[in-house]
């Protein structure tokens, strides 16, 4: 690993976006292959049930203590907010292409930044605005609602990325006055007990290759928000910010080798369209954080 020390600090950030991101295409393939044979309630479960158990190996000395909240109420709505977006991701994947779900899901930023605006009353211009309609403009044109390929599937990745952007808002408000080890447990346990309930009706006992693959998305989403707080760690967010589009890329590499699907010209120009308000909106956020 010589070569990635010998980078700068920004270019080791950007590395560890990159891998991160790469990490979550694989977890959500993994997660689409399950639901050829599970529910995707099932493939829930695993999801986080594995996460819990990498999650409570890594903190065990520490439980006890990170389990104290003052905002009890808050983390379980909070939990509840990435337990629904991980649900209706996840339902998504199970009926549609990969690259379709993952560049719907992609106007997530633009959706947080709304979410700040209305919620925690974070200043938002009108070119920020413009760029947030632009981006549910692309969410519109791969949905196409109304079009012969419309279904319920096509919309569950936008409703995925409002619960995902209010789970991201509603943790901004948490950290001022939590760890983000407690909202960690909180979030993993949370979605533990939820889904291990819910998929009672919906069980079947998988084999052991599948059991390999259901545990390996815990270690797999463990090892992404790792990699994700390391580039924070190392890189402003907004050096990195641009990198988290590469999802779109490796999910479309990952559908067409894994899955031979291909994404229309549709996809490609909402996606095309979403990727250019995200860039947008964060270009104008860097041009503001200079002149102030």
């Amino acid at each position: 690993m010589r070569w990635f020390q010998a980078l700068s600090p920004t270019a080791r950030g950007i590395v560890l976006m990159t891998a991160a991101m790469a990490i979550f295409s694989v977890q959500d393939t993994i997660a689409k292959s399950l639901t050829t044979y599970h529910h995707p309630i099932q493939v829930v479960w695993a999801r986080y049930t594995s996460a819990t158990l990498v999650v409570f190996l890594a903190l065990a000395p520490r439980l006890k203590t990170l389990l104290v909240t003052r905002r009890l109420k808050l983390q379980v709505l909070r939990s509840g907010f990435l337990f629904a977006a991980t649900m209706c991701f996840f339902s998504a994947i199970s009926q549609i292409g990969l690259a379709r779900a993952t560049a719907t899901f992609e106007v997530t930023p633009l959706v947080i930044t709304l979410l700040a605006f209305v919620v925690l009353r974070e200043q938002v211009g009108l070119r920020r605005i413009i760029g947030i309609l632009a981006g549910l403009v692309g969410a519109l044109i791969i949905i196409r609602p109304g079009g012969d390929l419309f279904t319920l599937y096509a919309a569950l990745p936008l409703a995925a990325s409002f619960f995902y952007a209010s789970y991201v808002v509603s943790t901004r408000f948490l950290s001022r006055d939590e760890s983000a080890l407690t909202s960690l447990l909180y979030t993993s346990v949370f979605g533990t007990i939820a889904a291990s309930i819910i998929v009672i009706p919906y069980w079947t006992t998988p084999d052991l290759l599948q059991a390999v693959m259901m545990l390996s998305m815990g270690v797999s989403a463990g090892i992404g928000h790792y990699f994700v707080i390391r580039s924070l760690s190392l890189a402003q967010a907004g050096a990195v910010a641009p990198f988290t589009y590469v999802g779109l890329i490796f999910a479309t590499i990952l559908g067409l080798v894994v899955f031979g699907e291909w994404p229309d010209a549709m996809t490609i120009l909402g996606a095309l369209v979403i990727v250019g308000s995200g860039l947008y909106v964060w270009r104008r956020e860097q041009q503001l954080a200079v002149s102030s």
